[in-house]
């Protein structure tokens, strides 16, 4: 910009001046002021009233959205009520129908049992048939029979407890290893994997729950009765039955041998099979006989040799059949082929495993299967194997 030039007046640059009167044009601009002020107050009001009538809808309208949904949480509930009682209903309907199913099978089932009865054929009583392995009888005690004021028939009762022989198959290159402790069969089997030194090579094996199939315990009561005995050998003569029942009621009435029997309740004589059954009246005169099981018989003019024995009850209780897995022993798999013998293998395992570093401790039986298969029996009572049967397989 150049300073030195002259100044231009301000109507050359754009600008006019326009007289003013000071007094006359505040006073206008201040009513004019004072009304746009009356205005926007008014304006203000308003918008104030519609921002109140806006907020009290909110609230109207959360209050009403508060109470839809409690009322939508009753309606669900009252729903969920109802299916449950429908549910329910349902559910007792079906128990009824089953209840009404089962009434009549019942009467059914009584239908035919009174028809089975009428017809003089008497329900026959399930029995299971199995083979199980030799079995060792224990005894356990005799009970003893009370009197209650009736005739006592000085009957023995014995009772014998009874446990199968479990087999268990041990296979090629398995052992099995019965402890003392059944703690420390459990210490071994919890830490599954085991190196054993079988000399020339270090073997890695595992230990597992050694577990047993099916056996049965049970106890079997034994009556050796007092009034009764078994009669045997009974020579087959051509005479009628009762001729013979008669003829052995008398024998055993005055036999000299045993004192006398004394009197007689009942004969029961089978023609077919040479055998019959003396019951005699007097409680205890069964124990005679059983001191001698031959004894001279006549009939029919000659001489017969006949076998006196004890009169047997038996009758099976407390009868359950177990499936268990043995708490001292365990079963080694894995075991190597080797060159040493397997006495030799199997003395190596049980000096590993004897030890108590290894977790081991003392081993009443062990045994080690190198070629083939054996089978093990062991019994409910001691756990132990009582005897074997080995072969290729």
């Amino acid at each position: 910009m150049d300073f030195t030039s002259p100044p231009l007046s301000l109507q050359d640059n754009g600008f006019s001046m326009v007289p003013t009167d000071p007094l006359g044009t505040s006073l206008e601009e201040m009513e004019k002021l004072k009304k746009e002020l009356r205005i926007w107050k008014i304006r203000v009001e308003d918008v104030e009233k519609v921002k109140d009538d806006f907020i009290c809808a909110k609230v109207r309208a959360d209050a009403e959205c508060d109470r839809a949904e409690k009322k939508l949480t009753e309606l669900k509930e009252q729903e969920k009520q109802r299916k449950d009682r429908i549910t329910s209903c349902e559910e007792l309907l079906l128990l009824k129908q089953e209840n009404t199913e089962l009434k009549k099978e019942i009467e059914k089932l009584k239908e035919d049992l009174e028809e089975h009865r009428s017809q003089d054929n008497p329900v026959k009583e399930l029995e299971i048939t199995k083979k199980v392995a030799e079995m060792k009888l224990k005894f356990t005690h005799l009970e003893e029979m009370k009197d209650h004021g009736a005739n006592v028939d000085m009957d023995t009762h014995c009772v014998f407890g009874v446990a199968t022989k479990t087999p268990f198959r041990l296979n090629q290159n398995q052992a099995l290893l019965t402890f003392e402790d059944e703690e420390v069969a459990q210490r071994l089997t919890k830490m599954s994997k085991h190196c054993v030194n079988l000399d020339s090579r270090t073997a890695n094996v595992t230990v597992k729950p050694f577990e047993l199939d099916m056996g049965f315990q049970f106890e079997l009561h034994v009556t050796v009765s007092g009034k009764k005995i078994n009669v045997s050998d009974i020579p087959e003569l051509p005479i009628p039955e009762d001729w013979m029942r008669d003829k052995l009621e008398l024998h055993f009435y005055k036999t000299e041998q045993a004192g006398g029997g004394g009197e007689i309740e009942k004969v029961t004589y089978n023609k077919g099979s040479g055998t019959g059954v003396i019951t005699f009246l007097k409680p205890g005169a069964s124990y005679n006989f059983v001191r001698c099981t031959k004894y001279p018989f006549c009939a029919e003019e000659s001489w017969f040799i006949i076998s006196v024995s004890p009169h047997f009850d038996f009758h099976l209780r407390k009868f359950q059949a177990h499936c268990k897995v043995s708490k001292k022993t365990i079963l080694l798999k894995g075991v190597p082929e080797v060159e040493e013998d397997e006495e030799s293998v199997q003395d190596m395992i049980e000096i590993h495993f004897q030890k108590p570093s290894n977790g081991g401790g003392e081993i009443e039986k062990i045994k080690y299967i190198s070629r083939g298969a054996a089978y093990v029996c062991f019994e409910e009572d001691t756990e132990n194997a009582s005897s074997e049967t080995t072969g290729d397989s």
